[in-house]
């Protein structure tokens, strides 16, 4: 019972009668006060001494000494005769004789439990056994859920409402066994559940104060997450004056709680922890976001913190989907007077989900529209038409975007080497022709998509970062945090305005578009991330508007790496044509004058499209047929056997991503095959881009290397520089004088600004280097 009551333990005075504190003797009255019809106790409900008397048997003398002892103690108060006279509970009686019900019911339903939970666990025999031999390599049973259910129902309602008190007697009986291990150490089971309902299951931002201590899961997609760092469970102290030891056991969310006073000198002290002796528990905070994948237009991903705990430390990382079981617990706020609480969610168990968009809901009457919608014998101009609707024509784009979104088949054969499925697409050309708004239509448009604004975005908001910070979250740790490339994995990047970002930046790009990794190596942390995410980017020229004469790293600056490993480029120009500008702005007038489902311009709208190109990523990886093979492997044949040293018309890469949009096309058709009209789409879209960017004037054949290096002339200017240097240098052998280069390069008419330009390419690629100022070498 709570001695902080103020009872006095006072006897009674009759004879023949046993004595009793006054909480007791409150206890045994206790009925007076109750009301049956509402379920509870009532303050200031008058009760008459009278029926006191009557109800505890006792004398009028003892009576009224334990209502004045019950006075002192703020549990009972009197009430005036005018209003029935008599005795009431005070709020402080009323708080005492609840918590009193509630200990003796939590009692009676461990008294139940125990044999029940025992009953459980003897259930799980042989898997305690095996536990205990591979101690502390694995330190956890693991509990179907369900097996609660079987053995009693309540129990398994308790454990939802009162997880703490229902895991407390598991482990407590777990450890109280006698288990044979080959650990010579401290030993402590945990008892981790699975199975929970999925009735029990909350969105992130749906966790509030209604969840305080109760069990859920929880899924997300993990942003960052903390070092894995020690923590004190039970402390261990020790008194300077006579050298007797303390065990505190200690909370998980406070700050160390150090005893005051000495058991053993009976002193008021100031102890000395003894770290040795402790007992410590690995602990790692990380932090998880919604699934992107149930966002609504431009609703923001809301996040929380989960604290993770002993064994189910460091096997998370940074961009695993996951599902969380646990309780929502608060963090105390560092200021006393402060009412505001931080909120975390204490890790029972979790789960790595590795499929994509589980979150996507789709039902068995959606999978039969979605396949009735796939035999459509217009499917693919349904979509093209679905795609930004109000911007006019750019056809060939958006059907490139559509088999973006779709992406190609997963493979990975030969000693488990992969071939990306991710398609990447450039948008390059005039300011205001729509291409921001293209983006923002295949986000919307997207199962999972991130947008971002290339100005201001830096390498560690974009793919990924760690960093040591003293903060709550780290604790003087490392924290390793993900990027908008790692978050998007399995969906769709939206990069606009990628000529404003950092050179640096950009080339950040390089692994993710070409193996879909991303990797952070700083100061002895190493970690790679799964960035499997395709990338719409789109840029504006430097110059204002796009000079089809100067190359595109000219215009845009981009790497020759960066824009090689983008499947299709599309140029967009804004070219002045009287009768194509009509046409224009009469597709935007009716975008204000007609209603969407009076338009049709709209065969699908946004929702189901989302659920259907789920269900294709999700359910079909279509392989290739001979007869599409024998086509796509005719037409690279073709290409490589027209071009020659001055003139490659087409590279092994380029070979590779016909195949992968070949794929994406028979993926939007629900087909498990390639067939050879995917492969004509293929080819149809890749020709209009290498017309539109790399078509030599003079053959009318593709020139590739005109994509980064620009036309034959400049090309030659550039192999005449590299001459230059070479004979300068002795071919890397010596140094030379940036002047000597220039005056070379003079005699045979180049342009001193070409030279430099020239120079200062090469230095950013790493060719040249300058040991000293006006000093070149070669490497």
């Amino acid at each position: 019972m709570n001695e902080a009551t103020g009872g006095s333990n006072h006897l009674l005075c009759e004879k023949n009668t046993k004595g009793i504190s006054i909480e007791g003797y409150l206890i045994n009255i206790s009925r007076l006060f109750w009301v049956a019809e509402e379920k509870r106790y009532v303050q200031n409900k008058t009760t008459p001494i009278s029926k006191i008397m009557e109800e505890s048997g006792f004398a009028q003398t003892s009576t009224y000494q334990y209502i004045t002892d019950l006075e002192k103690a703020q549990l009972l108060c009197k009430i005036p005769i005018k209003k029935g006279g008599g005795v009431g509970l005070t709020e402080k009686g009323v708080a005492f004789l609840e918590e009193y019900r509630n200990n003796k019911k939590s009692q009676e339903s461990n008294d139940s439990y125990e044999t029940k939970i025992s009953d459980i666990i003897d259930e799980y025999g042989d898997a305690l056994s095996q536990l205990s031999a591979v101690y502390p390599h694995k330190k956890s049973l693991i509990i179907d859920y369900r097996d609660i259910l079987k053995h009693n129902l309540d129990m398994g309602d308790d454990l939802m409402d009162n997880p703490d008190r229902i895991i407390e007697l598991f482990e407590k009986d777990i450890n109280a066994r006698p288990l044979v291990f080959f650990y010579e150490g401290d030993t402590k089971i945990h008892v981790r559940f699975i199975n929970i309902p999925q009735a029990y299951s909350e969105d992130i931002r749906n966790i509030v104060s209604k969840d305080i201590n109760k069990f859920f899961n929880v899924k997300g997609m993990v942003t960052k997450s903390s070092d894995i760092l020690p923590k004190i469970c039970v402390g261990v102290f020790q008194c300077p004056i006579c050298g007797g030891t303390k065990e505190v056991e200690q909370e998980k969310t406070g700050n160390l709680i150090v005893p005051s006073l000495c058991d053993v000198c009976k002193k008021p002290v100031k102890f000395k922890l003894l770290t040795k002796e402790s007992i410590f528990m690995d602990i790692q905070r990380i932090e998880i976001q919604e699934p992107l994948e149930i966002l609504k237009g431009g609703e923001s991903a809301k996040k929380i913190e989960v604290w993770i705990t002993d064994d189910l430390t460091g096997k998370i990382q940074v961009g695993n989907n996951i599902e969380i079981t646990g309780a929502l617990k608060l963090i105390p706020p560092k200021d006393i007077n402060d009412t505001v609480y931080k909120k975390f969610v204490d890790a029972n168990n979790f789960k790595i989900i590795g499929e994509e968009f589980t979150e996507i809901e789709i039902s068995d009457d959606d999978v039969i529209k979605i396949k009735e919608f796939s035999k459509s014998p217009d499917l693919t101009q349904k979509f093209i038409k679905s795609i930004c609707p109000a911007i006019y024509g750019y056809e060939e784009i958006k059907e490139a975007i559509i088999l973006q979104l779709f992406g190609g088949s997963k493979i990975s054969k030969i000693e488990e080497t992969k071939t990306r499925s991710e398609i990447h697409i450039l948008l390059i050309g005039d300011p205001g022709v729509a291409k921001s708004q293209i983006l923002i239509g295949a986000s919307n448009i997207a199962p999972k998509s991130i947008y971002l604004c290339g100005k201001g975005t830096t390498t560690a908001g974009l793919t990924a970062s760690a960093k040591k910070e003293k903060d709550d979250f780290s604790e003087g740790g490392w924290v390793i945090e993900g990027g908008a490339v790692v978050f998007a994995s399995g969906g769709i990047l939206c990069l606009d305005e990628m000529n404003e970002m950092e050179d640096k930046d950009k080339d950040s790009l390089r692994s993710t578009m070409s193996e879909g990794l991303v990797s952070v190596a700083k100061a002895g942390v190493s970690v790679t991330f799964k960035a499997e995410t395709s990338i719409l980017a789109a840029a504006n020229p430097k110059f204002g508007r796009f000079i089809q004469e100067k190359t595109i790293s000219e215009q845009f600056g981009l790497s020759a790496a960066i824009i090689d490993r983008f499947d299709l480029i599309f140029p967009i120009k804004d070219n002045i044509n009287k009768e194509n500008d009509k046409r224009i702005y009469k597709q935007i007038g009716r975008t204000y004058t007609i209603e969407k489902n009076e338009n049709s311009d709209y065969p699908a709208n946004l929702a189901f499209m989302k659920k259907y190109i789920a269900y294709a990523k999700m359910n079909c990886n279509p392989s290739l047929s001979e007869n599409a093979l024998q086509m796509a492997q005719t037409y690279y044949l073709k290409l490589r056997g027209e071009s020659n040293n001055n003139n490659v018309q087409t590279t092994p890469r380029k070979g590779v991503d016909i195949l992968r949009l070949s794929s994406a096309a028979a993926k939007m058709r629900l087909s498990d095959f390639i067939e050879e009209k995917d492969v004509e789409t293929a080819i149809r879209l890749t020709e209009y881009s290498l017309r539109c960017i790399a078509q030599d004037e003079e053959s009318g054949k593709f020139d590739i290397d005109k994509i980064t290096m620009g036309s034959k002339e400049k090309r030659n200017i550039i192999i005449s520089i590299s001459d230059i240097l070479d004979n300068l240098t002795n071919k890397g052998k010596m140094n030379c004088n940036m002047e000597d280069v220039i005056k070379v390069a003079k005699e045979q008419g180049i342009d001193d600004d070409t030279v430099k330009k020239y120079l200062e390419n090469a230095k950013k690629e790493g060719r040249i280097f300058e040991p000293t100022p006006g000093q070149i070498g070669v490497l």
